[in-house]
């Protein structure tokens, strides 16, 4: 794999202060043009929301491909709505863009995700807590194994676009990730620089789903969801779209 710029090239020089991650991106994506450079990217996503202006400013300077891996959303048959609405929203960017962004889909292991959560004890932690990080942090690591297996710069996730979830732990997360790896991580919080609202003005243009709970049952739980409304909702949107339940791995 080819010498890329790493982020903590950048860190070092920002230490003892709160980083902000927009600044740093932005920062690696001037020398990536001094440099002549378009790195690919493999872009995490929880769902097309957080993908909207992520991408669209993301794919002016790097090859991006979409990586959905969310084990963690619960019941299937909304993981499932979710990663068919994600394709859609990379296919619509594609045709109105002229971008050639690329889609991957991670095998679904709900198992492994209650498996760690039970492990660790993390059923009882508040949204936002350690399950939260725990949950980030397995899912980091699993885009950088496949950005390495696949043979990406990079590795990040669009996850900071949430103006809910909190992008320094995020980052913090990925950076302690990539010592694991030849991928190195890409820091971002995507929220920034007006992104949050683009996001919402990206959403009504290409008329995104917009899920009404982060994607676990114990999220869910906190806040009132009812699952098996959420359950027979998605069922009839996979019904609508020729979709069935797929087994799980």
């Amino acid at each position: 794999m080819k010498e890329v710029i790493d982020v903590e090239t950048y860190l070092q020089k920002m230490k003892n202060q709160k980083i902000n991650y927009d600044k740093v991106l932005r920062k690696m994506i001037k020398d990536w043009e001094v440099r002549n450079e378009r790195p690919k990217v493999l872009l995490h996503s929880c769902c097309a929301p957080c993908s909207t202006s992520s991408l669209e400013f993301l794919a002016e300077h790097a090859d991006v491909t979409i990586f959905f891996s969310n084990s963690n959303i619960h019941p299937k048959s909304e993981y499932m709505r979710r990663s068919n609405e994600q394709k859609i929203f990379v296919d619509k960017f594609n045709d109105r863009t002229g971008h050639t962004v690329g889609f991957i889909e991670d095998d679904y292991r709900s198992n492994v995700f209650f498996k760690m959560v039970k492990e660790e004890g993390l059923a009882e932690e508040p949204e936002g807590g350690l399950r939260c990080s725990a949950c980030f942090d397995m899912r980091l690591d699993r885009s950088a194994e496949v950005a390495q297996e696949r043979g990406f710069d990079y590795f990040g996730s669009a996850i900071t676009l949430s103006k809910n979830k909190n992008s320094q732990l995020i980052n913090e997360l990925g950076i302690g990730v990539q010592q694991n790896y030849d991928s190195r991580y890409l820091p971002s919080d995507f929220k920034k620089s007006n992104g949050y609202q683009r996001s919402i003005e990206m959403c009504n243009e290409y008329d995104v789903f917009r899920q009404c709970y982060c994607g676990c049952s114990f999220a869910a739980e906190k806040q009132g969801i009812d699952l098996r409304l959420v359950n027979k909702d998605a069922i009839n949107y996979l019904k609508e779209n020729n979709l069935s339940l797929k087994k799980e791995i």
